[in-house]
């Protein structure tokens, strides 16, 4: 895993599966789980107690010129709250997402999200309310 302390901070009891790719400027919160096969780029804050499934990516750059962004300060941050799941293949544009979500698996999150709930679909949406 291309991690190290003077790159990415991972808090107490987080679980890094194999082959998880973790870039440099992260922050994953305590008790998160991240399973195999997981993009984390750069900019990337998960909250604590998360879940991110499978195959997960996380994207920093959305080629809003048309082309590659060379440059990383164009790049754009991506922020998880608090019990978020999300699930195996989705991806993760920059974006803000708040506490106690759930992401269905091969969603493509292309918003804020601002209200707790299951969000499914490309794009994601909405789908029902988040029993507590």
């Amino acid at each position: 895993m291309p991690c190290n302390l003077y790159e990415c901070i991972l808090k107490d009891e987080v679980f890094v599966g194999p082959f998880v790719e973790i870039q440099k400027d992260v922050v994953v919160g305590a008790r998160t789980r991240i399973q195999s096969h997981s993009f984390i780029c750069s900019l990337v804050k998960i909250g604590e107690d998360c879940f991110i499934g499978h195959g997960v990516k996380f994207i920093n750059d959305t080629f809003k010129e048309g082309r590659l962004t060379k440059d990383s300060k164009d790049w754009q941050k991506t922020e998880i709250g608090n019990r978020v799941l999300i699930g195996s293949n989705a991806t993760i544009l920059p974006i803000q997402i708040c506490d106690d979500v759930v992401i269905g698996a091969g969603s493509v999150v292309t918003k804020d999200i601002k209200s707790s709930g299951f969000y499914a679909g490309n794009p994601a949406r909405k789908i029902k309310e988040l029993k507590k």
